[in-house]
């Protein structure tokens, strides 16, 4: 491992986000070490290894590297953005991972797509057609009524229990009908399942609905997410296909990153990889890390979600409702289809599994999960629809780079397991990454913002 100088002499105060925001992303900061790093650089030798090149490493690499700092990024895969990731192989753009910009107003993610004038479309959560399990439509009335039931529900939870448990259990407590009402049962899996990527039998109820500041409706990118990071990868050295197996680290020593294709040293080492890549121990930490950060590793949830897109050679459904939802059972079984005719002239619907159910889903062989779908499809719109020309599907689960979709807050997590990523272990290696902040878990944004909160870290010291 390469001598490095002690930091992070005292970590008891983190950076947060907020901090980040106040300080300005994109400031610009003296690099005092500029060319000294640039000569590292030059042998092949590094200030700081970068593993993931999602837009947690991206982000990281892209701020020290523009300090001055000698930065390699290692990338598993063979292209950049983790799990945003955009296929053009149906005529419009599939979202692979992350699909929409969430209430982008302040948002960094939506900053950075004006920044490279990406084009955005608003889908509007206004524009729905919601139908019962027999294929009935369901007034919308009667939709508005139900969803301010809901609201009225999870206040209650709320406001009845101090101690946690999951959602389901507290919904059961307090309002065991609720949990057989078929819209309200929709609802807790097409809105809250969905939004926050855990089953409610998972969920914490004492935590899963914290939310964020930002506001206004979300935005889908026209030409797809995968600009951002790939704008953000301009220019750096990212290493593709190149599977880290082990870290060797040393406090004051610096690290020695073990790969499919080398051996990797730097001063430093900003993980990172999905949660579920470090609960598989699929990169083992010589020392092991600390209990703490392990304990955050295990408990903290974190679900998946299974999405497929069926293009057909006519549009059957109602062209200009932007989403259609379906009260399906079992509960989360493609119940939730978004219409790419509303910002495309494909004829593509995305149907959405969530829950438990993407378990179920990705288990199944390709035909299987497309007979599974358009049995939801035929309930609603009747038998004699057409099959499907082309599809598309995910299996997040199954994704040996990923193993699951993004974190969510279960049953005994607190902030606490989230936010302790960002503290740094034996001052040489950090976390990043969605999972890595308790405000915005589960959000682009927030891998992003922890991305910048392990640069600055590093930058802030390097810099004293």
């Amino acid at each position: 491992m390469k001598r490095g100088r002690k930091i992070f002499t005292d970590t008891r105060g983190r950076a947060t986000r907020r901090q980040v925001l106040k300080t300005g992303a994109a400031a610009a900061l003296t690099a005092p070490f500029l060319n000294a790093s640039l000569a590292k650089a030059e042998n092949d030798d590094f200030d700081v290894i970068v593993i993931g090149a999602g837009i947690a490493g991206l982000a990281a690499a892209r701020r020290l590297q523009d300090l001055g700092y000698a930065v390699v990024v290692l990338e598993a895969t063979s292209a950049v953005g983790g799990r945003i990731r955009t296929d053009w192989s149906l005529g419009a753009p599939f979202e692979v991972g992350a699909g929409w910009i969430h209430r982008p107003d302040g948002n960094p993610v939506s900053k950075l797509a004006d920044e490279i004038d990406a084009p955005t479309y608003v889908t509007s959560d206004e524009s729905y057609q919601v139908f019962a399990q027999d294929g009935a439509a369901v007034p919308r009335s009667e939709i508005n009524s139900k969803y301010r039931d809901l609201m009225r529900l999870y206040k209650r939870v709320d406001d009845t229990f101090d101690n946690d448990q999951s959602l389901s259990e507290a919904i059961r407590r307090v309002s065991q009908d609720s949990l057989q009402d078929p819209a309200l049962r929709w609802m807790m899996s097409a809105y809250t399942e969905f939004s926050t990527g855990g089953p409610i039998e998972k969920l914490s109820a004492y935590y899963f609905d914290e939310d964020d500041e930002y506001d206004g409706a979300d935005v889908i990118l026209a030409k797809g997410y995968d600009q951002i990071p790939k704008s953000l990868a301009d220019g750096l050295d990212v290493r593709f296909d190149t599977v880290v197996e082990a870290v060797e680290y040393e406090e004051g020593d610096g690290a020695a990153v073990y790969t499919s294709t080398g051996t990797f040293e730097s001063y430093f080492v900003i993980c990172t990889v999905p949660l579920g890549v470090l609960k598989k121990g699929a990169i083992s930490f010589d020392p092991p890390l600390p209990k703490a950060h392990q304990k955050s590793i295990n408990e903290i949830g974190f679900g998946s979600v299974t999405k497929l897109a069926l293009k057909f050679d006519r549009p059957f459904w109602p062209e200009d409702v932007q989403y259609l939802g379906y009260m399906s059972a079992p509960k989360g079984r493609w119940n939730y289809f978004l219409n790419y005719r509303t910002f495309s002239p494909e004829n593509i619907l995305l149907g959405v599994s969530v829950g438990d159910y993407p378990f179920v889903a990705e288990a199944m062989s390709d035909p299987d999960m497309i007979a599974d779908c358009m049995g939801a499809l035929r309930a609603i719109f009747g038998e004699d629809i057409p099959e499907p020309t082309g599809h598309l599907v995910t299996r997040w689960s199954e994704d040996p780079h990923t193993f699951g979709a993004y974190s969510y807050s279960a049953v005994g997590n607190t902030p606490a397991d989230f936010d302790r990523f960002a503290k740094p272990v034996a001052n040489t290696i950090l976390f990043a990454g969605e999972h890595a902040t308790f405000d915005f878990h589960g959000t682009t944004h927030g891998a992003y913002l922890t991305g910048l909160v392990a640069a600055n870290l590093i930058e802030d010291e390097l810099a004293e």
